[in-house]
């Protein structure tokens, strides 16, 4: 099964110059963790709920800061016509829950969750991922 099949396509985004303020409250309102930040369709970043503690509000940044400035740039993705099982295997590796979603054109289409890989995937990919995920890091 692909990607592109189990996908959540509706993505809210932020822009990269939209205020911390204004990204958190985005995250209320959809009861979201995490928002791709793009230009356009060109993904530039994810931001998490953490990114907002850790790299702001524990600095005492402004709520006026741009998201830019906290935002993950080393986004780690998959394309939309990837099997589900590397997907898996991927977020595994890299203990994450989810991935942005890309086009050969890298263009963001989608987002995909472990818990999507959980309605539709096989009990072992989704369990061997989520073991993989909740171990210790293993980065330093």
């Amino acid at each position: 099964m692909k990607i592109s099949e189990i996908m959540s396509r509706a993505v809210e985004v932020a822009r990269p110059q939209d205020s911390l303020q204004s990204v958190a409250r985005q995250m209320r309102d959809i009861d979201a963790g995490v928002i791709p930040v793009c230009d356009g369709q060109t993904l530039k970043g994810m931001v998490t709920d953490r990114d907002i503690v850790i790299r702001a509000v524990s600095e005492a940044r402004s709520f006026e800061t741009p998201v830019s400035e906290v935002m993950t740039s080393d986004v780690e993705y998959c394309y939309d016509d990837d099997d589900i099982t590397a997907a898996a295997d991927k977020m595994a590796e890299l203990q994450i829950r989810r991935l942005a979603v890309l086009d050969h054109d890298q263009r963001l289409v989608g987002i995909v969750s472990l818990g999507d890989i959980a309605q539709q995937g096989k009990d072992k990919t989704t369990g061997q991922a989520l073991e993989e995920i909740s171990e210790p890091s293993r980065h330093p």
